[in-house]
């Protein structure tokens, strides 16, 4: 099994035990403790996983981001599935709005061939990717530049966002459990997610599985304004069925 395969499968075991020990993991996937030792490394230094006295446990609370251009390298292959399987939801001669995000650029670059589709967008990057589509219409927000991620927001973003009505809003986030719903660490990026939300008709949140099941200070939506979830395959077994019973829809890509 390859490092990445082995720390993905920890995520999962961890989550589904609440906690556990170096000991246990390594036995539960016949590798010497050393080598859990390193996957646990990494894990904690992407923020995933925190360590205990002996063990590990999953930190359910969100406090920050790594930089935007190390979250561009973070789980690349499950966010690029994400973002084809996000485009296969959009239908041509809709309006849609993507999110600021490493998750919807994927999406942004699933799309560029399309026709007929509006993409109103709070992001340079993704308006940039798309800058060659024919037959796609870019529309930038406007808003007060943030310069490590190219991404727009502010009072100019929310006064814009104020006066759309789209087919479909497509929302990154750092943090979605099955009761708090979406939420985020940072105050000031919250009421343009919001505005995104009730500009829509459906609000689609994308996030790889490490975002499942985790919770952060502000609250951006209940999980009754979430019509749809698309996530990698990485997140079966974290209990998506409480997301379903209560009517959304998910989908692994």
């Amino acid at each position: 099994m390859l490092p990445l395969e082995r720390q993905q499968q920890i995520l999962k075991y961890v989550r589904n035990n609440t906690a556990t020990t170096i000991s246990d993991l390594a036995k539960h996937f016949n590798v010497h403790e050393a080598t859990v030792r390193r996957d646990i490394r990494s894990l904690v230094k992407k923020r995933l996983l925190i360590r205990t006295h002996g063990g590990v446990m999953i930190d359910e609370e969100v406090h920050s981001e790594p930089p935007f251009q190390e979250r561009t390298t973070v789980q690349y292959e499950e966010k690029s599935r994400i973002g084809k399987q996000a485009a296969e939801l959009i239908k041509d001669g809709e309006n849609i709005i993507l999110d600021s995000g490493t998750t919807t650029l994927h999406i942004a670059n699933a799309i560029i061939h399309r026709k007929n589709i509006t993409v109103i967008t709070n992001d340079i990057n993704i308006a940039a990717i798309l800058r060659s589509a024919k037959s796609i219409k870019v529309i930038v927000t406007g808003g007060t530049l943030f310069p490590d991620s190219f991404m727009l927001n502010g009072m100019i973003t929310d006064e814009v966002l104020g006066t759309l009505h789209v087919h479909k809003a497509f929302l990154g986030t750092p943090a979605l459990h099955h009761k708090k719903g979406l939420t985020h660490f940072d105050e000031y990026l919250v009421s343009a997610k919001r505005g995104m939300i009730r500009a829509a008709k459906q609000v689609i949140v994308v996030a790889d599985h490490t975002k499942i099941g985790s919770v952060s200070l502000h609250k951006v939506a209940g999980i009754k304004q979430i019509d749809d979830i698309v996530t990698g395959k990485e997140a079966e077994g974290l209990d998506l069925h409480l997301w379903e019973e209560q009517g959304v829809r998910i989908h692994l890509a």
